[in-house]
């Protein structure tokens, strides 16, 4: 009867020393992901604003190609008025006056002899040679945009991952305080099991999560 005394204080005593390193683990590990969603929700919001940014650079981009097309039309327009009018002065006016990245589009259609060949396209805007750099770069900043934008979706799972290791950790810790309040050894002894289940389970997802460290 003594013996089984003196074995029961000595479990009690064993158990409180895997609560206490189980409090002390679960800590760490919740300021740790705490620290990475709070890491990941900057990160998220950093790409967001990337994307936001792209996407207003693209639209000034197609703003610029819009324009320049709406020129590269007007002054077509007035070439082939002037042609048809037989006012060569007035023609050579005009194409002096075209846009560089027209000029190529517009030989080109030239040389499919649209005057006189019916399946000619109708005009130099229908030719592939009819290129706008700003255009262009609006396409691109756009795919930039959806690039980063998808970026930015990726670090708030990563941040809604890291919050929920950090429920888990919680949890663990729970059962390690709890444990230490009850009176029975066995009872203290399932509790902490499962505390250490808990943050076993949760230790070793968090672990296979990507890590952001501010530099």
């Amino acid at each position: 009867m003594s013996a089984q005394r003196e074995d029961a204080p000595r479990s009690g005593r064993g158990v409180d020393t895997v609560a206490a390193i189980l409090l002390a683990l679960a800590a760490v590990a919740t300021a740790w992901s705490s620290y990475q969603a709070s890491r990941w929700t900057g990160e998220q919001a950093k790409a967001f604003s990337a994307a936001n940014a792209a996407r207003v650079e693209s639209t000034r981009a197609s703003d610029l190609a819009n324009s320049q097309t709406q020129v590269d039309i007007a002054i077509f327009t007035q070439w082939v008025d002037a042609r048809l009018q037989k006012d060569e002065k007035l023609k050579d006016f005009y194409q002096q006056r075209f846009r560089a990245e027209f000029v190529p589009a517009f030989h080109a259609w030239l040389d499919a002899n649209p005057f006189r060949d019916p399946a000619a396209p109708d005009s130099p805007f229908a030719m592939p040679e009819y290129v706008l750099a700003a255009s262009e770069q609006a396409k691109e900043l756009d795919a930039t945009a959806d690039a980063t934008a998808e970026e930015a979706k990726v670090y708030v799972q990563r941040a809604t991952n890291y919050v929920l290791g950090v429920v888990l950790f919680a949890v663990a810790l729970f059962f390690a305080g709890i444990s230490t309040r009850l009176p029975r050894p066995r009872l203290r002894m399932a509790i902490v099991g499962i505390g250490i289940g808990v943050f076993t389970v949760a230790a070793v997802w968090i672990a296979t999560f990507p890590i952001s460290l501010s530099i």
